[in-house]
C-alpha cells in the first residue's frame, strides 16, 4: 500500500506557493518539448503543464491507482495522436528533475529543520515516476497495436471486397498494387468466401490492376486452382495487356477451363441473363 511522501501537505503547500517557477523551471528542463507545447495542446488536446502539476500531485500523496491510470490514460492519448514519444520520455525525466529540485528548495526554506529520510524519499519518488512512466509506454504500446490491427483488418476486407450478385455469382474487383501480403489476403478471403456462401461462380476482375510481378501471378493462378477444387469457377475479366504480355514471357497461362473475358461488362451480362 503506498503512502504519502514525509511532510506531504506542507510540501504540497510549497509546491502550490510556487507554481509558476516549478512550470518555468520545468519548461527549462525540458528543452525540445517547450516548444511544442502548444501544438500538442492543438493536435490532442494535451495541456503538458497542467497534466504534469497533476502528476506531480498524484506522486507526492501516494496516490499510486491513480497515478497509474492516469498514465494509461495519457498513454492512449498519445497513441491516438502519433504524438512522438521522445517528447513524453523527455517530459517526463524534466518532471522528476524538477520535483527534486523544488524538494530541495523547500529543504532549504525550512532552515533544514524537516529531518528528511532522503533515502526514503529518493525511493518512493523514484519508483513513481518510473511507475508512471512504464504505464504509459505500455499503455501507449497496447492501445497503437490495437489501433494497427483494426487498421490492417479494414485494409483487408477493403482490399477483397468480394460483392454477391446473386446466390451463386459474385464479383471480385481487384483494383491497385499486388504484392505477395495481399495475395495471401486474397486467398484466405477467396476461399473462405466460396465455402462459406457456396458461390458456383466467382468474376475476377483485373482491369484495376496495371502490373503484377511474376510471383503474384502465380499466386493467382494457384488461388483459381483453389476455388476450382472447391466446385466453383472463375471468370476472369479486363486483363490488362502489360499483364498478359508478362505472361506470355513467362509462358504461363489460365487453366482451360478459366474463362476470360474482355470487361465485367460482358461477364455480368452473360451471367446475369443465364
Amino acid at each position: 500500500m503506498t503512502h504519502p511522501l514525509q511532510n506531504a501537505e506542507e510540501i504540497k503547500k510549497f509546491f502550490h506557493k510556487y507554481q509558476e517557477a516549478f512550470e518555468e523551471k520545468l519548461l527549462a528542463e525540458a528543452v525540445n518539448v517547450k516548444d511544442k507545447i502548444d501544438e500538442i495542446l492543438a493536435i490532442g488536446n494535451i495541456d503538458l503543464v497542467t497534466n504534469a502539476h497533476t502528476v506531480v500531485g498524484y506522486i507526492i500523496e501516494g496516490q499510486e491507482e491513480e497515478l497509474i491510470q492516469f498514465a494509461k490514460k495519457e498513454g492512449i492519448a498519445w497513441a491516438t495522436h502519433s504524438i512522438e514519444l521522445s517528447f513524453k520520455l523527455e517530459w517526463v525525466q524534466a518532471i522528476r528533475r524538477t520535483i527534486w529540485t523544488f524538494l530541495q528548495q523547500y529543504n532549504d526554506a525550512t532552515l533544514n529543520k524537516v529531518a528528511f529520510d532522503f533515502f526514503s524519499m529518493e525511493k518512493d519518488i523514484n519508483t513513481r515516476v518510473d511507475a508512471f512512466l512504464n504505464t504509459f509506454f505500455i499503455s501507449y504500446s497496447t492501445y497503437k497495436d490495437s489501433l494497427i490491427l483494426a487498421h490492417r483488418q479494414m485494409v483487408e476486407n477493403l482490399s477483397v471486397p468480394i460483392i454477391p450478385i446473386n446466390t451463386s455469382v459474385s464479383i471480385l474487383p481487384l483494383i491497385g498494387s499486388m504484392d505477395s501480403f495481399r495475395t495471401s489476403v486474397i486467398e484466405e478471403k477467396v476461399l473462405t468466401e466460396v465455402g462459406i456462401s457456396r458461390i458456383h461462380t466467382l468474376i475476377m476482375d483485373l482491369s484495376g490492376i496495371a502490373d503484377m510481378e511474376p510471383e503474384v501471378i502465380h499466386r493467382l493462378m494457384k488461388i483459381i486452382d483453389g476455388t476450382g477444387m472447391m466446385g466453383c469457377k472463375t471468370v476472369i475479366t479486363g486483363l490488362r495487356a502489360e499483364v498478359v504480355r508478362k505472361m506470355i514471357h513467362l509462358g504461363l497461362s489460365f487453366d482451360p477451363k478459366t474463362k476470360t473475358l474482355g470487361t465485367l461488362q460482358q461477364a455480368l451480362k452473360e451471367y446475369l441473363i443465364s
